[in-house]
């Protein structure tokens, strides 16, 4: 497991700074958290010997054992029974599952539900499941708002449901937005789907492990999530379905996870993930005032910068995410900004992961009102459990030798076209 070492902002000295490559300052947990050690040693003893989870023999049961184990373990911390847990290779794939095989499994009932309501700043693995079931399975997609904070109104879900009235086959609503953090009110949105009848999925990516969970309270129909973004291990998900939920799988062929996810389970990721998600909801509370600590002293210190503002949950005062601070610099590109930082051994995001690397302005940003030259001179930083106030001091003074310059490299972009 790569060890991070965290530097005191006096490492950094104006334009002499010279990065470390080896133990750069990481702010970007929002993509991927290194996993806690607990992890390691639960996937390491679940590795140790061979064993088929589907396998009769000792062998078999051992890993069947360790697989159920986890399942329960998942159950206990995010409100679920143990039978309500799939696993899957990870949060893309359990969103594709929740999603497609929540349309085909109602379509199937009624062939008249073919809407799908999505909220318009939900993960590109939502946005391109739907897109895609638009594009081939002939539904009517619906995108509901969201406000210059990246709340959704239950208000509007309310209006989208009556107008699409007897035709919609599920709702989907990110608990948590993964480029600004604002926590949406899930428990009055699924109350709104309730009461047509209408089951609701929320991709809760990056709110497992880092905000109260309880599936069974929540009203939702399914729950999707990823084992990296809370210390566990990379290519392993959860999805959490209500008994009484049917889903078309995406994959036949074993009749693995209630016939749902077809496949040799991945029987160390699960113990990595149960272990992972334990440690978490175990210091969730403390975790949380620390992070949002540390996101309120970069904010405050962002207040220096001119022309710099902060975005989402956390700059309204309204439930977000502890650990992430998402800051718009004007007349700097996003791109720019990440690339000057990087070279300062600070590392954090333009937005999602996922995304990286592609030339189009956030649709998050857009969805909440943004205009397309502040959405793309935007930056997210996210802390995770090894980030200290120095970290944040490094991030300032980085921000301090770059942000003159990125915004002149902007300017004279601007100029240029």
């Amino acid at each position: 497991m790569r060890e991070y070492r965290y530097r005191a902002a006096s490492a950094y000295s104006g334009d002499a700074m010279t990065p470390d490559r080896e133990n750069p300052v990481y702010l970007d947990h929002a993509a991927d958290t290194p996993m806690v050690p607990e992890a390691l040693a639960a996937m390491t003893q679940a590795a140790a010997r061979p064993g088929n989870a589907s396998s009769q023999h000792g062998s078999g049961r051992r890993a069947r054992r360790i697989l159920e184990e986890s399942r329960e373990s998942i159950a206990r911390d995010l409100g679920a029974r143990p039978s309500e847990v799939i696993f899957t290779g990870g949060g893309t794939e359990a969103v594709n599952l929740a999603v497609k095989g929540l349309f085909w499994a109602r379509r199937a009932e009624d062939p008249a539900a073919v809407t799908v309501i999505a909220s318009a700043i939900e993960h590109h693995a939502v946005l391109d499941a739907v897109e895609w079931l638009g594009e081939h399975e002939g539904a009517r997609v619906v995108l509901l708002p969201v406000d210059h904070r990246g709340l959704v109104d239950p208000a509007d879900l309310r209006a989208a449901l009556d107008e699409a009235a007897g035709t919609v086959a599920l709702v989907s609503v990110m608990w948590a937005n993964n480029e600004v953090g604002t926590l949406q009110p899930i428990a009055e949105l699924a109350a709104e789907c309730a009461r047509d009848g209408v089951p609701m999925h929320s991709d809760a990516t990056q709110a497992a492990g880092h905000v109260p969970i309880d599936f069974d309270a929540s009203g939702l129909a399914v729950l999707t999530n990823a084992a990296h973004k809370f210390g566990g291990p990379q290519g392993v998900g959860a999805m959490l379905i209500g008994r009484n939920v049917s889903l078309v799988p995406l994959a036949h062929g074993g009749g693995h996870e209630r016939d749902l996810r077809s496949g040799t389970p991945n029987v160390a990721g699960a113990a990595g993930m149960a272990a992972a998600l334990r440690v978490a909801v175990a210091r969730m509370d403390d975790e949380a005032l620390r992070r949002a600590a540390l996101r309120d002293r970069l904010l405050a210190g962002i207040g220096r910068f001119e022309g710099a503002f902060a975005n989402g949950g956390a700059a309204h005062a309204i439930p977000a995410l502890p650990g992430i601070a998402h800051v718009s610099f004007a007349g700097c590109e996003g791109d720019s900004l990440l690339m000057l930082l990087d070279a300062r051994g600070i590392e954090c995001a333009t937005g999602s992961a996922c995304s990286a690397g592609v030339a189009r302005v956030s649709h998050v940003l857009e969805a909440m009102g943004a205009d397309p030259a502040t959405a793309r001179g935007s930056l997210r930083f996210s802390f995770g459990p090894e980030n200290t106030e120095a970290d944040v001091d490094a991030a300032l003074d980085a921000l301090a030798q770059v942000v003159d310059r990125a915004r002149a490299a902007g300017l004279s972009f601007t100029g240029a076209r």
